[in-house]
């Protein structure tokens, strides 16, 4: 008896606040994690959360206790001898029954909700107290004790039955007999799967009757040491014969005992959510970077540059200029031909100003290309490949494996979109090649005043050559020096307009490398654009939630 007080005074008491505060914590993980982390690996938590709540808001005035044992372990026969009436059939051969039988103290209705949530059948409830006991069973009011299948049933059914109860009562009190204790299915597969919940488990050594006064403190030695192995060093272990009131007292006085303090309940579910933490604990490592940092951000930039022929586009707005601009401040007499060399934006189909406010981002559907870039090389893939296993990295820094694979399908979670949207950030951004420069409207001007005068000279000498022709009355021409002036105006023009077109090359190659790279400029910065909204904004979603998770874990650990 004293080793029990011990054992039960050393039990913890349950805050139901700090509890129902572990709980929200564990659900915020739950959340945080939902959608990045395999669900076969949060569903023992979502379990815990689920059944929590369905226990928490039935009746904390009533203590569910289970009988848990193999065959022949006298289980049922403890369960009658408890409730002083045969409640539960009794039997030596295996299957004896797949069902539960619960027995009451108090009013059994009031305690009808929680066993319905269990799922004990209406048939199989008992109601312990009569007028006839009087005060007797007061002790033991609110405990609702079931008698489990036996866990080591040929039915498959049965066991399962019985692992789905022991997940729902509050305290469990293992029954073993002096020549089973040491069975290595009772060890293996339930003793030491619930090492966490020591606070809510009690082994019964029944038919200790059997056993003489010198073997009995033995064998419950012998039980105790392999308790320690199992983890459950330091339970409850009482000796009992169902078939003597007296060897009954102490496991009674102990069930008296956690009826009173009605914290098994609470105790259970602190000791699930252990549990639960244990099994998520390879889930939580170090803390989550910030951001992605910006040199890995810029190489994804570059990589989607590449991809997207932002140098292609580039160096076809440096051609498009000096057409542009030759086109413009050319000599009027060999414009003709430069117009039929086609505009190098033109065929790329980026010759059109872009529409204000049009959207980067892919449709719901798919959409037509609205370049005719070329097809990305297999170095330009790769390289974005590597460019998105660095992201990976990076980003992931020292999380654990499953949020690293997280962070890898985020940022590849949009690579079906990325060519569209690479495609409209090309397509939209704009060029600067549009707009004629002033200076090329005042040297376009200047040529053809040029050519205007060339065009007048050679009319006046032709007008000459057809005066002496017909045998008219010959005119002189005006000389300016010994050079005549229609002459002067025709040599003149030509040469300075040839002259100035050679003058303004060096300013227009000068514009079209300038021009190429703010066009480039901007295209990377539409490009970096896309790279933040397809790939960078997935992987910093994920890192929030982790960081939420690993927050959301440390609130859940046991209370300091």
């Amino acid at each position: 008896m004293g080793r029990v007080r011990e054992a039960l005074r050393g039990n913890r008491r349950v805050d139901p606040d700090v509890l129902i505060g572990r709980l929200d914590a564990v659900q915020s993980f739950l959340d945080a994690a939902d959608g990045h982390l395999p669900s076969d690996r949060l569903v023992p938590a979502h379990t815990l959360v689920e059944r929590a709540g369905g226990r928490l808001a039935l009746s904390r005035d009533h203590t569910l206790v289970a009988l848990a044992g193999a065959t022949g372990s006298g289980k049922s026969s403890l369960f009658n001898a408890l409730a002083h009436m045969h409640l539960s059939p009794v039997g030596v051969r295996r299957p004896t029954t797949g069902q539960a039988f619960a027995c009451v103290w108090g009013a059994a209705d009031a305690a009808g909700g929680l066993l319905d949530w269990v799922g004990v059948l209406p048939r199989n409830r008992f109601a312990r107290e009569s007028p006839l006991d009087g005060d007797d069973e007061a002790p033991l009011r609110g405990l609702v004790l079931l008698d489990l299948p036996d866990f080591d049933s040929v039915e498959s059914a049965h066991r399962v039955e019985v692992d789905r109860l022991l997940g729902l009562v509050d305290l469990i009190v293992w029954v073993v007999d002096p020549q089973k204790y040491g069975d290595r299915v009772v060890h293996e597969a339930y003793l030491r799967e619930f090492h966490r919940h020591k606070d809510v488990t009690v082994v019964v050594l029944n038919q200790a009757d059997r056993l003489s006064t010198a073997d009995l403190p033995k064998v419950l030695g012998d039980l105790r040491r392999l308790l320690e192995e199992d983890g459950l060093g330091g339970v409850p272990v009482v000796a009992t014969a169902a078939v003597q009131d007296a060897a009954m007292v102490e496991l009674r006085r102990l069930l008296e005992r956690t009826v009173a303090e009605r914290q098994a309940a609470l105790r259970r579910l602190n000791s699930d959510v252990d549990t639960a933490l244990a099994r998520l604990d390879d889930l939580v490592g170090g803390p989550a970077p910030e951001d992605v940092d910006r040199a890995t951000s810029r190489r994804l930039a570059d990589a989607l540059a590449g991809v997207a022929g932002v140098p292609a586009v580039a160096d076809a707005t440096e051609r498009a200029y000096r057409h542009r601009a030759g086109s413009a401040t050319g000599w009027p007499l060999v414009k003709f031909w430069r117009k039929l060399r086609p505009d190098p934006l033109r065929r790329l189909h980026l010759h059109t100003p872009p529409v204000v406010g049009t959207e980067l981002a892919p449709s719901d559907g798919p959409s037509p290309a609205v370049t005719s870039l070329p097809d990305p090389s297999a170095a330009q893939r790769a390289s974005l490949g590597i460019a998105l296993r660095t992201v990976t990295d990076t980003a992931a820094g020292e999380l654990p494996e499953v949020w690293r694979v997280a962070v890898g399908d985020a940022a590849r979670s949009r690579l079906g979109d990325l060519p569209d949207a690479l495609d409209k950030a090309v397509a939209g951004t704009e060029l600067g090649v549009e707009r004629k420069r002033a200076w090329w409207r005042a040297v376009g001007l200047l040529q053809w005043l040029l050519t205007l005068v060339a065009v007048a000279g050679l009319g006046w000498l032709v007008a000459g050559y057809i005066v002496r022709a017909l045998g008219l009355p010959r005119f002189d021409y005006p000389m300016v020096g010994e050079v005549p002036l229609p002459t002067l105006g025709l040599l003149g023009g030509l040469v300075a307009g040839i002259l100035l077109a050679l003058l303004v090359k060096p300013f227009i190659r000068w514009g079209a490398r300038r021009a190429r790279r703010r066009a480039e400029a901007r295209m990377r910065e539409s490009v970096a654009e896309v790279g933040r909204d397809q790939v960078i904004a997935p992987v910093r979603l994920v890192l929030r939630d982790y960081t939420t998770a690993r927050n959301a874990y440390a609130a859940a650990g046991p209370p300091r």
